[in-house]
C-alpha cells in the first residue's frame, strides 16, 4: 500500500469519526443537558457545525490529493464523489437556510420548526454510507 493511500484510508476514517461523534451523539444530547435552553443550544450547534464543516473540508481535500497521483478504483472514487457532494450541499445549500432561522430564534422570534435540520441530517447519513463504503474499499483495494 502506498503512503498517499494510507493517507486516503486514514482521513476517510477520522472523517467519518467525526461525523458520526458530532452529528449523532453530540448534536442530539446537547439538548438533553439540564439548562440548555432552545438558545443555547442553537448558539453552540452553530459553532460546532461551522468548525465541522471547516474541518471536513479540509479532509476532503486532503483526500483528494492523496488520490490524485494514483486514482482509486472507479467505485471508490463514486463514493467519495458522494460524501463531497453531500457536504457541498449541507455547506451550500442547507447551512445558509438554517443560519437564518436560528438568527430568527436567537433574536427571540418565534420562528416556525425548520424541515432544514432533517435535510441536514438526511445528507449527513448519506455522508456516512459514503465515507464507510470508502474507506472499505480503499482498505481491500
Amino acid at each position: 500500500m502506498s503512503p498517499a493511500r494510507a493517507v486516503a484510508i486514514a482521513v476517510v476514517f477520522v472523517w467519518l469519526g467525526m461525523v458520526l461523534a458530532i452529528s449523532f451523539l453530540e448534536a442530539p444530547l446537547k439538548f438533553r443537558a439540564p439548562n440548555v435552553t432552545l438558545q443555547i443550544g442553537l448558539g453552540i450547534g452553530r459553532l460546532v457545525f461551522r468548525a465541522l464543516n471547516a474541518v471536513e473540508v479540509v479532509l476532503a481535500v486532503v483526500i483528494l490529493l492523496a488520490t490524485i497521483a494514483r486514482p482509486p478504483p472507479a467505485v471508490v472514487a463514486a463514493a467519495l464523489a458522494v460524501a463531497f457532494a453531500m457536504l457541498a450541499l449541507q455547506i451550500g445549500a442547507v447551512r445558509p437556510r438554517l443560519t437564518r432561522r436560528s438568527d430568527q430564534v436567537l433574536a427571540g422570534l418565534d420562528a416556525p420548526r425548520s424541515r432544514g435540520h432533517y435535510v441536514y441530517i438526511g445528507l449527513e447519513a448519506i455522508k456516512v454510507l459514503a465515507l464507510a463504503a470508502a474507506g472499505i474499499l480503499l482498505l481491500s483495494t
